[in-house]
């Protein structure tokens, strides 16, 4: 039998070292499934939708760093694909996604299942282009690849599925594929007019997110250095909070703390590394900001400067270039109203949590950060469940947390879950799942069944959409729509033959998430927890309500941190006394 294009598909994969498809088999992606089938080096994991298999190859593809592929078969097979493929696009995950397309003779003629993927999936992409041709191969795939690696995104491959069939037109050969590694140095004017501004400012708050990965060290040596606090974005938590003197917390929606603070009083703001998209949050006024991306620069706040570079290169020529502070009175007083926040919160929220009913879900995060693997990865669904990891999952830098943090989509734990524990066999694996986001995508419980994928579900039971009944009261509207009861999670995993238990007794959460977490296989906790948890005092004024936007972070919000009372504490601890 000779090479077919989808034979050759298969083999790039091969050499570009990947190892698993996420898809559904069917219809226009036969030939490439039939590829798959015959060449035997790479799996096919199998989901219930392909919004799945794009969810689980952007966990993949995050984790490791290197390119995950998912399947669609044409029209909505492939459409299926789309959110999935905008959270890898928005969270720079080197994703391919094969999009299998009606016979090529028929498109543009209203054919059956027609679509236009090429256009549908250009805004989610860095690259996406239709093959037409046997004679485009292996050309095009090599550059699409390298497009998704090159650029951190998705890249879209859309494949008629009468050419995949086709013999293969020219010999497929082997080609590097490079990882970029490059350091973005920055321009010594630019460093020099930042050290100037540092050395000029009476106070310094930094802000981190993501972008500051491979800089901790030189982050906490500039917070040293200059005397000052440090705030992040849910992004830079896993990298920046644990053993940082520095630390005030979170901004955004979901932050607490004295970070809200620290970036609107300072004399100088420094954001690194960040995109982070709230503009409301941020001072707009006395900020610089550093980014490996020119295109992040000034574009969610004014900039007195920008600075165009990789954080640990800038951070490494500016450090030596600025004078040691010896003022520590800001970061002191912040520091001080970062844990006098943290214990008012602590004293509100959760004094013996563990022996009320409904389970309030904070407890819940805090018996599961305690009884989780120093190494495990979390993957988080959109909503509520942002809220308990941004305050409860404590980063080691070991820990994994994975969520739809830019594109904000429901239904993406679990699906992250499945590619995480694809990729990671033999690490432990945490869905932190809504009840909400887990019912969107319940097919996905068969996937971890029938793979028997080694996953635990923590499901947020409240039978409400918790995040969204908030939103209709911050915005002054009761909830409507939001509550329809707790439906039976447990029954409904055993019933795909998943190990569940339903707990609605404090008491009995602890064993029940040991017992999962213990069990080898795909398990499930079906927690039954309080809907009101988090819900605005119901006290509050008209006028309270029209500011509680911005106030959210330092009020009703700042319900539950977690251990992170006890970094605060100790932070004080290192306070000089006079």
């Amino acid at each position: 039998m000779s090479t077919t294009v989808a034979d050759q598909m298969i083999e790039l994969l091969h050499q570009a070292g990947v190892e698993r498809i996420y898809g559904l088999v069917g219809d226009s992606l036969n030939p490439l499934a039939d590829a798959i089938r015959r060449d035997g080096r790479i799996a096919w994991v199998h989901v219930h939708n392909e919004e799945a298999a794009a969810l689980a190859a952007s966990s993949e593809a995050q984790l490791t760093g290197r390119l995950a592929v998912c399947a669609g078969s044409c029209g909505p097979g492939n459409t299926h694909l789309i959110q999935g493929l905008y959270d890898a696009n928005r969270s720079g995950a080197p994703v391919l996604a094969i999009a299998s397309h009606i016979p090529s003779v028929q498109i543009g003629t209203g054919y059956f299942q027609e679509t236009h993927p090429e256009q549908l999936f250009g805004e989610c992409s860095v690259y996406c282009e239709l093959i037409s041709r046997p004679e485009q191969m292996p050309r095009m795939q090599r550059i699409a690849m390298q497009a998704a690696l090159a650029r951190r995104g998705v890249a879209v491959l859309v494949l008629p599925g009468d050419v995949s069939a086709e013999p293969a037109a020219a010999a497929t050969g082997t080609s590097d594929l490079v990882v970029p590694t490059a350091t973005v140095v920055p321009a010594q004017d630019r460093v020099d007019e930042l050290a100037r501004r540092i050395d000029a400012a009476g106070s310094v708050t930094l802000f981190v997110g993501a972008g500051i990965r491979d800089a901790r060290d030189e982050v906490l040596q500039l917070a040293a250095k200059v005397n000052s606090p440090i705030g992040h974005s849910l992004g830079g938590k896993e990298w920046i909070q644990y053993d940082n003197p520095y630390d005030v917390g979170m901004s955004g929606l979901l932050g607490y703390g004295a970070c809200y603070e620290a970036t609107h009083e300072a004399d100088l703001l420094v954001l690194l590394g960040t995109d982070f998209p709230y503009d409301s949050f941020l001072p707009q006024a006395h900020t610089v900001q550093v980014d490996r991306d020119p295109s992040h620069l000034g574009r969610r706040t004014v900039l007195d400067l920008g600075v165009h570079g990789d954080v640990g290169a800038t951070l490494a020529a500016l450090l030596p270039k600025i004078a040691q502070k010896t003022d520590r009175s800001f970061l002191d007083r912040m520091l001080r109203k970062h844990a006098d926040a943290l214990e008012k919160v602590v004293s509100a929220y959760t004094t013996k949590v563990e022996n009320l009913r409904p389970v309030h879900p904070e407890y819940v995060a805090s018996v599961l950060d305690e009884e989780m693997a120093d190494d495990a990865i979390a993957t988080v669904d959109t909503g509520m469940c942002n809220v308990w990891a941004a305050r409860y999952l404590q980063p080691n830098g070991r820990r994994r947390i994975i969520g739809s943090h830019w594109h904000g989509t429901m239904a993406n734990a679990l699906p992250h879950a499945i590619g995480a524990a694809c990729s990671h066999p033999g690490r432990q694996v945490v869905s932190l799942s809504g009840d909400g986001g887990l019912t969107m995508l319940l097919g996905e419980l068969l996937t971890a069944a029938e793979h028997d994928l080694d996953l635990t579900v923590v499901a947020f039971n409240n039978g409400s959409l918790g995040m969204i009944r908030l939103e209709m009261m911050v915005a002054g509207y009761p909830s409507f729509q939001t509550d329809h009861g707790p439906a039976d999670l447990a029954a409904i995993a055993r019933g795909a033959g998943i190990d569940a238990v339903a707990v609605d007794d404090p008491t009995e959460v602890r064993g029940a998430i040991r017992h999962a977490l213990d069990h080898r296989g795909p398990s499930l906790v079906d927690v039954r927890t309080d809907p009101n948890a988090l819900s605005i005092p119901p006290h509050i004024t008209a006028t309270q309500v029209r500011g509680f936007a911005l106030a959210a972070t330092r009020t009703v919000l700042d319900g539950g941190v977690g251990k992170m009372l006890d970094l605060a504490r100790s932070n004080l601890r290192s306070i000089p006394r006079p």
